[in-house]
C-alpha cells in the first residue's frame, strides 16, 4: 500500500533478515550464564509472561525492556541480552511478552505491558524506568497516561523510547493495518505525539541511519512534548537497539545514569 515502504527497515539493513536469529541465539546463550527467573506471570494468557534478570547486587531498580516488531511480532525470548548493560549497572531487567496483533488490538496491548509493569513493580523495589524499541517506544510512551487502577506511576521516573513509532495515523495506510485494525480515531488516541506533555522524564533515541519515518516521528515527539533527543551516528533500526547489550554504551548510560 501506500506507505508500506516508508516503514519498511530490514530491506533497507544489510542483511537485516539475519537479525532475528542472531538476537534469538544470542539471548538464549546470555540466559545461559545469567541470574534470572523465567516465565512469570502477570495475566491469564499464554504470553502473559515476564523475564526478570537480577543484578550482582542489591537493584538500584528495574528497567522494564518492551520489544518491537510492529505489534506484530517476536516475544521476549529474542532480546535477554540486552539486560547486560544494565545489569552491569546494578539495574535489575524485567522483558514482557504481549499478545499480539491480528488476535488483540494495539490498545490492548497496552493494557497488558501496564498489568506487567504493575506486577514487575511489586517484585523489584525502587525507581522504574522503561525502554521500548520500535513499536514498543509506542507502548512505553503511551504507559506515561493516567490509568485506571495503575499504582506505579509515581515511581516511574525516566522513559526512553528508542526508534519509537510515535503517530499510528499514518499506519492506516499500510498493509500492515489488515492486521493492526487500525481505525484514525482509535490511531490518533494510541498516537503518543498527540497525548497531553507526561510530567514523566522522557529521552528518545534514534539512529542516523533509520527510514526517515523514524527520525521524522522522533523529531516531532521531541517537540511536541519538550524531551530530550539523540540521533546516534551511524546506527540503523537494528542496531541502535544493540547498544543495551554494552555497559558503556550512550544509550545504557542514559537509561541507567542519574
Amino acid at each position: 500500500m501506500e506507505l508500506d515502504d516508508a516503514f519498511a527497515n530490514a530491506a533497507y539493513i544489510p542483511n537485516g533478515e539475519t537479525y532475528p536469529d542472531k538476537w534469538a541465539a544470542l539471548a538464549a546463550a546470555f540466559r545461559d550464564v545469567t541470574l534470572c527467573e523465567l516465565d512469570l506471570p502477570y495475566g491469564e494468557g499464554r504470553r502473559h509472561r515476564f523475564d526478570l534478570f537480577h543484578p550482582a547486587r542489591m537493584a538500584r531498580g528495574v528497567i522494564v525492556f518492551v520489544h518491537g516488531g510492529y505489534w506484530l511480532q517476536f516475544d521476549k525470548s529474542y532480546w535477554s541480552h540486552l539486560a547486560a548493560g544494565p545489569l552491569a549497572h546494578g539495574w535489575a531487567v524485567a522483558m514482557p511478552s504481549y499478545d499480539l496483533c491480528p488476535q488483540t488490538t494495539i490498545p490492548e496491548i497496552g493494557d497488558q505491558i501496564a498489568a506487567a509493569i504493575g506486577v514487575i513493580s511489586q517484585r523489584v523495589l525502587g525507581p522504574i524506568r522503561l525502554v521500548g524499541h520500535s513499536a514498543g517506544g509506542q507502548l512505553v510512551a503511551r504507559m506515561t497516561a493516567p490509568r485506571t487502577s495503575v499504582t506505579w506511576l509515581d515511581r516511574l521516573d525516566l522513559v526512553m523510547p528508542v526508534s519509537p513509532v510515535t503517530d499510528l495515523v499514518p499506519l492506516t495506510r499500510t498493509s500492515m493495518n489488515v492486521d493492526l485494525r487500525l481505525d484514525i480515531d482509535t490511531a490518533k488516541v494510541e498516537s503518543p505525539v498527540l497525548m497531553a506533555v507526561p510530567e514523566t522524564r522522557v529521552e528518545i533515541h534514534v539512529g542516523s541511519k533509520e527510514r526517515p519515518v523514524f527520525i521524522e516521528q522522533s523529531h516531532d515527539l521531541s517537540a511536541a512534548w519538550a524531551c530530550g533527543l539523540e540521533v546516534e551516528e551511524d546506527k540503523n533500526h537494528f542496531d541502535i537497539i544493540e547498544e543495551l547489550a554494552d555497559a558503556d554504551s550512550r544509550l545504557t548510560k542514559v537509561l541507567c545514569g542519574y
